[in-house]
């Protein structure tokens, strides 16, 4: 980019495609358009150390991972420490292994995040992209005109402007892409439950694997590398991580699980409320919407990340038509294609999500709601017609 003075704005610079945000969503995107020949920028706020860290979902399920195959990104799932291992379900201590039978989940895999992104950005870069870390005041502009443009600051103090013919907002939920667009263009359609996640990030083995059930309340316990785990403790919606300290983790998860749980060293705990959020349309103007940016599902569904790679590949392959056909009918669809797309995840994941909790705690929806959600899950884990419902349910099948 070239050295330019504190405080110096630099305008002209133009490129096809402005990516805000260099998460998954945001490198998936970059380098589909750049192996297919489409110019583009990733503009990140956070130092790459910061990125390649940040350790959240781990599972790619098994539609994400043909789709980096068939784009020739094989590579970016490789270097995954964690070995392929079936989940299973604890009720009340007795274990039931969940083997689904569809091709589907098949496919799917463990892969951390951190791992992920690391492979995104490696590949990227060593494509000759153009991936801009610690871009501050990151400021969309003229998102709805003919020539929308990206302003952001560098580490020197020096302000930039990029103009572009789309801007791809992959920036997450509290993100500056789907801020800047006018109050009023966007339906936010919202739905909260009466309880929360206690998220904890320890450095121990996934043992056990899975989710367990039972009156206290819902526990899990998945993998984030070889010696890392998340766990997750249901607590009321209004707890705080204050209020759980390492001894009370340990403790809980060992009475959920009804089996000895080892305990090992918490390097992170924060309380995570469980909703569901779409926005509609997904798009205004110039700028589209990617992943948490446009839509929230609860972690029990394990299909945020999913739910980004899919909006990735629908958006990078309408601006390739774009670009090759100056055919827009791709674009003009973006936000119909993926809102059914969405809201078919979204109907899983409230599934799921009520389905689980119910069973367990009796407290939120009662006893009768306890007693149907655990035959409902008896049935799942005992039926091989129920468990393959299940499995085609979780993969967003109609």
């Amino acid at each position: 980019m070239g050295t330019n003075s504190e405080n110096t704005a630099v305008v002209g610079e133009h490129t096809t495609v402005v990516v805000v945000g260099a998460g998954v969503a945001g490198l998936t995107l970059g380098n589909f358009l750049l192996n297919s020949g489409v110019e583009c920028v990733i503009l990140e706020k956070h130092a790459r150390d910061y990125v390649e860290q940040r350790q959240r979902a781990g599972a790619i399920d098994g539609r994400g991972v043909r789709m980096f195959r068939e784009w020739g990104f094989d590579g970016v799932l490789e270097g995954n420490p964690v070995p392929e291992a079936g989940t299973g379900f604890w009720l009340d201590g007795e274990e039931f292994p969940m083997e689904f039978d569809d091709n589907d989940n098949r496919d799917s895999i463990f892969c951390p995040q951190q791992v992920l992104v690391r492979n995104l950005t490696d590949a990227f870069l060593r494509a000759g992209g153009d991936l801009r870390f610690e871009a501050a005041d990151v400021s969309p502009e003229d998102i709805d005109g003919a020539r929308p443009r990206v302003r952001y600051r560098d580490t020197t103090g020096s302000t930039h402007v990029v103009n572009c013919d789309v801007i791809a907002g992959c920036d997450g939920y509290h993100g500056v892409s789907r801020a800047s667009v006018p109050a009023g263009a966007l339906t936010r359609y919202a739905h909260a439950y009466g309880y929360s996640w206690l998220s904890v990030l320890a450095e121990v083995p996934a043992e056990p694997l899975g989710m367990a059930i039972h009156s206290r309340g819902l526990a899990g316990m998945l993998p984030r590398g070889a010696h890392a785990s998340r766990l997750y403790l249901q607590c009321p919606a209004d707890d705080t991580p204050a209020q759980w300290p390492d001894e009370r983790v340990w403790s809980e998860m060992a009475a959920r699980f009804c089996t000895p749980v080892p305990p090992g060293r918490i390097v992170d705990k924060r309380i995570v409320p469980l909703r569901c959020v779409v926005y509609s349309p997904m798009r205004h103007g110039r700028l589209y919407l990617l992943g948490d940016a446009a839509h929230i599902v609860p972690p029990m569904s394990a299909k945020g990340l999913n739910l980004a790679l899919y909006d990735a590949e629908v958006l990078a392959r309408a601006i390739i038509e774009q670009v090759r056909s100056d055919d827009a009918s791709l674009l003009d669809s973006y936000s119909d294609t993926c809102l059914r797309h969405v809201w078919n995840y979204q109907a899983f994941a409230a599934w799921i999500t009520e389905l689980v909790h119910n069973a367990g705690d009796a407290s939120y929806a009662g006893e009768f709601r306890r007693q149907t959600a655990r035959a409902e899950l008896v049935r799942q884990f005992t039926s091989p017609a129920a468990n393959k419902l299940f499995g085609e349910l979780s993969a967003g099948v109609n």
